[in-house]
């Protein structure tokens, strides 16, 4: 009886130290297999690599054109948090802020449950963004400046938000639309534009803005296309120095009154022809299909100022 309890005893022991030495090996091989593969992954805008394991079904946007990209690749109803002045489409002015792009709020993130943030790189505070990453949320980083951008924006969102067919779709039509305007105006006689970000203080794009980029599509030149900053301070002599062609006004009213100050400027070039235009500055620095409405307004604005020539 104590010898059939001994080899019970023994036979336990080995069958432990069998499934210690199974238990170790499996470690062992998944360490030399490396993390799971995530089922969704893709680059960010920063260049990194963002994944998840299974597409997000909560996400908190950090930058209104953010928002309206999700909507557009049909992941509106995946986005549960917003900051202000995600007013488009609509139906985004109805989910709950965050807060502004500089001082959204983490704990109402938090108590969000984001399975993704899709954030804004040159508009969000970036020691708060850093934050939420030292939290272990995923983080996509969008920050489109060209047009091809903004069309990969939509493919690599849609992966994420688990939209990929819908994502494709809107690609696609944004890129078909993008080539007839460049194709319609591809021959048409250059113009030189001066872009009014806003009035006090003067401010206006670069060369590395998409606003420029909407511009060569109609045939414009940025004047201050040779800046370093992306949206420097400026003064009217500089202005009046450049002597652009075209003046046009980013506003979001329609009773802006933006372009006053240039009527003190009767023998400016663009004063004494007439070519002082607003136009909706959403539709031109959201980086959203939408930039394709304010390039129509820009084009049609630099073909008045070519029948004035």
């Amino acid at each position: 009886m104590r010898q059939a309890g001994l080899h019970h005893c023994l036979w336990q022991g080995q069958r432990r130290l069998l499934c210690g030495l199974l238990a170790l090996a499996l470690l062992a091989l998944a360490a030399a297999a490396g993390p799971a593969q995530a089922q969704v992954q893709v680059i960010d805008d920063a260049g990194r690599t963002v994944s998840l394991s299974s597409p997000a079904r909560r996400i908190v946007s950090l930058a209104p054109h953010a928002t309206e990209l999700l909507f557009a690749v049909g992941a509106g109803s995946s986005v549960a948090g917003v900051i202000e002045y995600s007013d488009f489409p609509r139906e985004a002015r109805a989910i709950a802020s965050v807060g502004s792009a500089a001082a959204f709020d983490i704990e109402r993130i938090a108590a969000l449950r984001p399975q993704l943030i899709v954030a804004w790189g040159s508009g969000n505070n970036p020691v708060r963004l850093q934050q939420l990453q030292d939290l272990g949320y995923p983080v996509f980083i969008s920050e489109p400046r060209d047009f091809e951008t903004i069309a990969t924006s939509l493919e690599r969102l849609s992966i994420l938000a688990g939209t990929a067919s819908a994502g494709r779709a809107a690609a696609t039509q944004f890129r078909r639309q993008v080539r007839e305007l460049q194709e319609r105006y591809r021959n048409r006689p250059p113009v030189r534009v001066f872009y009014q970000v806003w009035r006090s203080p003067l401010m206006t794009l670069n060369n590395e803005h998409l606003v420029s980029q909407a511009m060569a599509i109609c045939g414009g030149s940025n004047v201050f296309a040779h800046l370093p900053q992306l949206a420097p301070t400026i003064g009217i002599e500089d202005v009046l120095l450049a002597d652009p062609t075209v003046i046009i006004n980013a506003s979001g009213r329609a009773d802006d009154d933006g372009l006053q100050i240039w009527q003190r400027f009767p023998r400016a070039t663009a004063v004494r022809l007439g070519n002082l235009f607003t136009v909706d500055a959403d539709t031109l620095t959201r980086a959203t299909p939408r930039i394709l409405e304010g390039t129509q307004a820009i084009c049609r604005a630099l073909d008045i100022a070519r029948s004035k020539r």
